[in-house]
Parts: C-alpha cells; sequence; structure tokens
C-alpha cells in the first residue's frame, strides 16, 4: 500500500487529507484503484494562520465533493453566502466610484451580449451605458442584502461563494477526513532526513516520533518547513509589483435584527485596502497595507478611524505577508500546497480555490502517473501558470487605480513591472480592441473569464471622456437598460434575504 504524509493541519492540510481520502479510500469494492495511507501530521505547538473568511464558488464543489450539505456546515462556522466583491474607492472617476465583481449566474446569459457590446462601442467613442453593476444578476441580489439560493420554481444555477470562520471550517474538514480513514499523528517536527538521491525518507519528531511515505505534503504554512527549508526550493517574490506584505485585522460583533449583507467589500484607504467581511455573528475587518508606506501602529489607527465606536474596545491581531509562489511546486518526493506554496494578497479571496486546484492536480497526476513523478513538470507549470494568471489580474487593480492622494497609490499605477500577459490585456483594452479575442489567444480564461476583466476595466471606468463621446444609431443601441433592469429585477423577485435564508 501506497503511504502520504500531510504536513500540517490548517485548512489547506485537512482539504488535502478530505481530497485524498475520497479519491482513493472511498471508492466502490469493485474499483481497481488501489487504496492509499494517508497520515496528517498536526502540531499543538504551531497555530494557524486562519484568516482567510472568503471564497470563490470553487469551495461549493469541494463541500459537495465531500458530500458535507450546506445545512450541516454552515450554521457550524457561521457562514453566509457571498454573491461577489463591491470594491469601494480604487476609481476617482465621475460615476465609477465603486463597482461590483459579480459571480456568474444562469440569466446573465440574456444580459452578458449588452454588457460585452456596450463596453465595446464605448471605446470605440459611442455614448453607451457600460457600468458592469447594470448587467448581472448577483450584483443585484448583493445590493439587495439577498442569498443566492433561488424558490424551487425559478431553477436556474448561480454560481456563489461563502464567507466563513476559517478554524470552524478546518474542524469540520478534520471530521470528515477522519471519518474517511485519514490517520492523525500529533507532532511537532523538528528534522527532515532525506536520502541519497534528495527525496524526504522521514520526518522526526521532538519526541522523537518518525514518519516515512512515498509522497509528502507540505502544508506547513509560511515556513514550508519541507519544500523550502529541506528542499531548498526557491522562493519567488512578487513585491515589485504586489507592494502589500502586512496586514491588520479585528472583528465586530454583529447586532441581533441587523441586516446580513451577501457580498465582501473591499475599500481602497491611503496605503492598501480594508475588506469587510459579513459572517453570522459578527463582521470581519482586516486592512491588507504596505510596510513601505506606512506602519503598523498607523495602519491600525485608520482602521479603527473607519469603524468609528465599533472597535474601541476590540482588540486587533497583525499579520505578515509573503507574498510570491516557488519556483517549483512539486520537487522531488514532495508537494506544497496553500501558503508554503506560495500566497497572492486576499484582494479576490483566491487562497483556498488555489489549494483545491493544486490538490486536485496532484491526485491526478499521481492517478494517471502510476504513483511515480511522470507528470511532475506538467504539473509544476500549471500550478506557476495559475499562480501568474491570478497575480496579473490583482495587479491590474493596482496598476490601473486612478487615485492621486498618497504616494502608495501613485506609485501603483506608475508601476511598469508587469508581465508581458496582463501588458497586452491593457494594450488591447485602451486600443479599443476585442479583449475576449486577447484573452483566449493567451489561454489565459480559464483562470479569470472575460466577464472578471470587463467588470474589472469597465468598472474603473475606462472610456473616453463623456464630452468626447457621440451618440450612437440603432444598432449601437439594441440592448436597453431599463429592460435589462425590469429582467433582472422580477429575477430577484425569487431569491429570499440572507438573514430569511439562513434563519438568523
Amino acid at each position: 500500500m501506497k503511504n502520504i504524509c500531510i504536513l500540517g493541519g490548517g485548512t489547506a492540510g485537512w482539504m488535502t487529507a478530505c481530497l485524498m481520502a475520497k479519491h482513493w479510500n472511498n471508492r466502490q469494492p469493485d474499483s481497481q484503484t488501489e487504496k492509499v495511507q494517508i497520515t496528517l501530521i498536526e502540531s499543538d505547538k504551531v497555530p494557524s494562520i486562519g484568516v482567510g473568511e472568503g471564497s470563490t464558488p470553487q469551495l461549493k464543489k469541494l463541500f459537495d465533493t465531500l458530500d458535507i450539505s450546506e445545512q450541516e456546515w454552515m450554521p457550524a462556522c457561521h457562514a453566509t453566502y457571498k454573491n461577489g466583491i463591491r470594491f469601494v474607492d480604487w476609481s476617482t472617476r465621475a460615476g465609477f466610484k465603486q463597482y461590483f465583481h459579480p459571480f456568474p449566474a444562469q440569466v446573465d446569459d440574456h444580459t452578458v451580449p449588452g454588457f460585452f457590446h456596450n463596453s465595446f462601442l464605448i471605446r470605440k467613442g459611442i455614448d453607451l451605458d457600460a457600468h458592469p453593476d447594470h448587467f448581472f444578476l448577483t450584483t443585484h441580489l448583493a445590493n439587495q442584502n439577498k442569498a443566492p439560493i433561488s424558490a424551487e420554481n425559478f431553477p436556474f444555477e448561480v454560481n456563489y461563494g461563502y464567507h466563513f470562520d476559517a478554524a470552524k471550517v478546518a474542524r469540520i474538514l478534520k471530521t470528515k477526513a477522519q471519518q474517511l480513514g485519514v490517520s492523525v499523528a500529533v507532532a511537532t517536527i523538528e528534522h527532515v532526513e532525506q536520502d541519497i538521491a534528495g527525496n524526504i525518507k522521514l520526518l522526526i519528531g521532538q519526541d522523537g516520533q518518525t514518519f516515512s511515505a512515498d509522497y509528502f505534503v507540505d502544508c506547513s504554512g509560511f515556513q514550508s518547513l519541507l519544500l523550502q527549508q529541506s528542499l531548498a526550493v526557491p522562493f519567488q517574490s512578487f513585491s515589485d509589483n504586489l507592494f502589500n506584505d502586512k496586514a491588520v485585522v479585528l472583528s465586530v460583533p454583529r447586532k441581533s435584527q441587523q441586516p446580513l449583507m451577501s457580498q465582501t467589500i473591499s475599500t481602497a484607504l491611503k496605503h492598501g485596502w480594508m475588506w469587510q467581511i459579513p459572517l453570522q455573528h459578527r463582521t470581519g475587518f482586516g486592512y491588507v497595507y504596505s510596510s513601505q508606506y506606512t506602519n503598523a501602529e498607523q495602519a491600525e489607527q485608520e482602521l479603527r478611524n473607519r469603524l468609528v465606536a465599533q472597535s474601541a474596545d476590540i482588540s486587533a491581531r497583525h499579520i505578515n505577508m509573503r507574498v510570491g509562489q516557488v519556483t517549483k511546486h512539486w520537487h522531488k518526493n514532495c508537494v506544497a500546497i496553500g501558503l508554503s506554496q506560495g500566497f497572492i494578497e486576499p484582494l479576490e479571496a483566491t487562497a483556498l480555490h488555489i489549494v483545491q486546484e493544486g490538490i486536485e492536480g496532484f491526485i491526478d497526476a499521481l492517478h494517471k502517473g502510476g504513483f511515480s513523478n511522470q507528470l511532475q513538470a506538467d504539473y509544476n507549470q500549471q500550478m506557476t501558470a495559475r499562480f501568474n494568471a491570478i497575480r496579473d489580474y490583482i495587479v491590474a487593480h493596482y496598476k490601473l487605480n486612478t487615485r492621486k492622494d498618497t504616494l502608495y497609490w501613485r506609485n501603483n499605477a506608475a508601476n511598469q513591472n508587469l508581465s508581458d500577459s496582463l501588458q497586452h490585456i491593457i494594450k488591447t483594452w485602451f486600443s479599443g480592441q476585442n479583449l475576449s479575442d486577447e484573452l483566449a489567444r493567451q489561454k489565459i480564461d480559464e483562470y479569470y473569464p472575460s466577464v472578471s476583466w470587463h467588470c474589472l476595466l469597465a468598472g474603473y471606468g475606462h472610456f473616453p471622456d463623456k464630452q468626447q463621446l457621440i451618440e450612437g444609431n440603432d444598432f449601437a443601441k439594441q440592448y436597453s437598460i431599463e429592460q435589462i433592469n425590469k429582467f433582472i429585477h422580477a429575477c430577484c423577485l425569487n431569491y429570499p434575504s440572507q438573514v430569511d435564508c439562513l434563519g438568523c
């Protein structure tokens, strides 16, 4: 029997354990797939970062795969539904002080063509409404604090994410992993022994416990005890185009009967941005900033000033961030998952999405490669490409900002450390060419689809000035914003408020 050892019991570790056990050890009796012994080592001396409290729709796929119902895990984790992310004060252009990045819905098929049409022609100088907030169902649901769970007589799919208590999600996954046969060991690893070829042979704990395996999964967080420390895989920093390296976080209790948002809010501040994430019992706030432009004390005070009296008696937590990725995500007989492989700041809540893709890709590579390193190079290329594509989308938020109030924002706008991919995307938009075609040409629309890029660029109001626009003909004006609004409004009637849906 093959053996896999996972080091680290945070969210990444337990996600890895669950998905691996589900794949290899929860098969039908007649399955030809050999079972795998999976052991997870967690330390009672190493705290989990546990900050990530928002997700993309990918997390629903995880719980569905593991047969964990929303009725089971959401109340236990104080979770709420998430329709997308609202960006506030990233742009100073009139009429574009904020925009919403929506998760897609089936009914958007009727309205997205109008958004693409208008945002293309306005760049050609035609006076049309191309603000993304006017075209998407989940935008309207978020504006009305509604949950994306429709009545039975309105069976149209909506993709949605969640807000949740990360520590409690990890506990739910731990329970599931143990039910699936994962062995759990409590140990603090202090020595890693390698064989003559450089593969990891043994993990040795402080109390003398030893752990051997065919493959090791490094979920040890930013310290990356296995991949970076023991196997000496280099780390590639993204600091030249993602300046933020710190965060200060605090939580404010939710008052009973208070409306419950169904969106994350990202508000640009002086030297970074603030998240606002609603849970059933509290709202999480965090200021992600660059220590090159402000210090921890000033950042905490700026965050508290935004919350006025709400945060007076609440302690804050300060977090260091190491933004970038390893040069090889899988090296020798070790793969890194989670913070040990890299981190991109939480602006678009991609952390757990990357974890999930990394685990599933590794499982697939081992399965197809006969439990060997045959597909290691392909896996590394795919993970590196994913990190780079997500990085570029995040960098675009900063590069395209129009704020002039601080050196931080001016330097972000002036930043020339852009990938060729991002430079081509920006050039395509500002030259009035077809953005969807460019994303398809680069084969990167699988990471962020064309709708997401359109929402970002159109949401910032990167169009010709109003006085430069001319009235369009009937073809140009074929999509009526009034009719689109009526259609979406009628659709919204089929959805309950977040409070009513969750009963809280």
